[in-house]
């Protein structure tokens, strides 16, 4: 599913911040999201968002164990 536009990187920023209540570009890459303020309800909303989209294996602990944008980035867009 590489290359999918649904879930590009801007797509993925964008859901993040959404939930944050945010700004995209307020978020580093490399920034824990758990210290800005992400929970694990809102990791199970954003799973269930981005399996609607395609990416239909990702599981809460893939996003869990490293709540960076760039890794969930790395991930999707290689779903």
């Amino acid at each position: 599913m590489s290359g999918t536009p649904a879930l590009s990187a801007d797509r993925v920023r964008a859901d993040v911040a959404a939930l944050l209540g945010c700004a995209p570009e307020e978020i580093a890459p490399d920034e824990n999201l758990f210290d800005r303020g992400l929970d694990s309800v809102r990791i199970m909303a954003l799973v269930e968002r981005w399996r609607a989209a395609g990416a239909t294996r990702l599981e809460v602990p893939d996003l869990a164990e490293r709540p960076e944008l760039a890794h969930w980035t790395a991930l999707l867009e290689g779903a």
